[in-house]
């Protein structure tokens, strides 16, 4: 079998790569955008190569190369603070990138199982009764990443009714975990501390709102997941992975302050605050559950005593 994975060098591509190694007698190629990002990443059944997707001609050529079996597209501008600043790059990089796959994938004439990485934030803010959203909850994007999101979801649906490609969506929730960037929540405040405790910085915690409560689900649950989508889940299906358990942003800065002995002050930053922000949000993984049996088996606490770990051992070098 063998297996494409876009996105390989990033925080989910570099847990996907991991968990397949481990769990399957899969062979592997993996896209990464920085060349930097391959050093020590190969293995045997690993290779990783330089792509850029938005080109229609490398996208042709990598699918001849490596005549894979299914591929788990990953690749993704994945920040909604830089979907807003930068509304087209995200929209381009997502949309463009995802075409020129299928596109290749439907020349070939090759059946290649592909799983379409959609996200909860294609449902936008919810309202108290609908929650928890399921897959038939109305999608309202509310940035331009979520916008991004519900084009390669509803493109992967179409190349599925139009071409028969075997294309399974998800719709992920949040997910954390060690190795993601500091763009995101949880390890923002994570590094702020591990810095805190090395006296790297002065023990004042800069954080946005923390009022608002998110579904969080540990990404090595996730890549779980995502191998259990192409294997048992329906082509032409869309399923949301979730805990169905909200967190607020307040409990996991609770609970990283918790794991440290320094006495730590939180400040408010002002340009830590989205333009748009959603007060709860958490979803229903019932679809999928029933289909593969999946659920989340790491807890909270534990992801972001992980997260925590991973970077204390980056501020020290380790």
């Amino acid at each position: 079998m063998q297996a494409l994975i876009t996105g390989a060098g990033g925080f989910v591509g570099g847990h996907l790569c991991s968990y397949l190694l481990s769990e399957t007698d899969w062979d592997l190629t993996g896209t990464i955008f920085d060349p930097r990002a391959a050093q020590g990443g190969a293995s045997a059944r690993l290779r990783l190569t330089t792509a850029d997707l938005r080109d229609s001609s490398t996208v042709t050529s990598l699918l001849e190369e490596t005549d894979p079996d299914i591929i788990f597209h990953l690749a993704a501008q994945s920040s909604v603070p830089t979907s807003f600043s930068d509304p087209w790059e995200t929209l381009e990089n997502n949309l463009r990138s995802q075409l020129n796959l299928l596109e290749a994938v439907r020349k070939s004439g090759r059946d290649v199982t592909f799983l379409v990485i959609g996200s909860n934030e294609e449902y936008g803010p919810p309202r108290p009764e609908e929650l928890p959203q399921t897959e038939q909850s109305p999608l309202r994007p509310s940035n331009p990443y979520a916008v991004s999101k519900v084009g390669q979801d509803f493109m992967g649906l179409q190349y599925h009714l139009t071409y028969d490609v075997p294309v399974v969506r998800v719709r992920p929730f949040n997910h954390t975990g060690p190795g993601q960037s500091t763009r995101f929540v949880a390890p923002a405040f994570a590094s702020q501390i591990a810095r805190i405790e090395a006296g790297l910085q002065e023990p004042v915690m800069k954080v946005g709102n923390l009022s608002s409560s998110r579904d969080f689900t540990d990404v090595r649950d996730i890549v779980r997941a995502y191998h259990l989508a192409v294997t048992e889940g329906e082509p032409g299906e869309v399923y949301n992975l979730a805990s169905e358990e909200p967190h607020s942003i307040q409990t996991l800065l609770e609970t990283l302050l918790a794991f440290s002995d320094v006495d730590i002050q939180v400040q408010k930053d002002p340009e830590r605050y989205r333009p748009a922000d959603v007060p709860v949000v958490y979803g229903s993984a019932g679809k999928f559950r029933t289909r593969t049996g999946w659920e989340p088996r790491i807890p909270f606490e534990e992801t972001l005593r992980d997260t925590l770990a991973y970077w204390r051992e980056q501020v020290s070098g380790g």
